[in-house]
């Protein structure tokens, strides 16, 4: 199976079957240089996506773990003794001074969530825009109809 010449477009099939005594790659070396590079920048961007949605969900998680700590804590009287974990110890902190941590945490995942946020959105457009013009040179007619 390889890509057919029309004019000065390639052809290439939607699905690459891995045919008796060819790999994917060799399937992939007969591809045009450019597809082969564009095809290679597409894998690179969804790598990239599912890296920023594993991190956006980290932060997700750990910041609403701080709001859900605040809003206990906030039930609790001010003399209450509060122990802070530090690594493996728990130490024995001031409410106010954990409440202000916490807080401050908060504020340092709420402005990773929207730079994360931006970053996505940054991405997904870029796949979405790799991904098009992958399918314009493999398949031209297509576009064309």
């Amino acid at each position: 199976m390889c890509s057919k010449r029309v004019g000065n477009a390639y052809y290439w099939p939607r699905l690459l079957p891995v045919t008796e005594g060819l790999t994917l790659s060799d399937e992939l070396s007969n591809l045009p240089p450019h597809i082969q590079e564009r095809l290679l920048r597409f894998q690179q961007l969804q790598q990239t996506l599912q890296s920023i949605l594993t991190q956006k969900q980290q932060v997700e998680m750990e910041k609403s773990e701080v709001e859900q700590t605040l809003v206990e804590m906030a039930k609790t009287a001010d003399d209450v003794v509060i122990y802070k974990a530090i690594g493996s110890l728990l130490v024995k902190s001031d409410k106010a001074k954990v409440s202000a941590d916490l807080t401050e945490r908060k504020d340092l995942l709420v402005t990773r969530s929207t730079v994360i946020a931006k970053q996505e959105e940054r991405i997904r457009s870029q796949v979405k825009e790799t991904q098009s013009k992958l399918q314009e040179d493999i398949n031209p007619v297509a576009g064309q109809q």
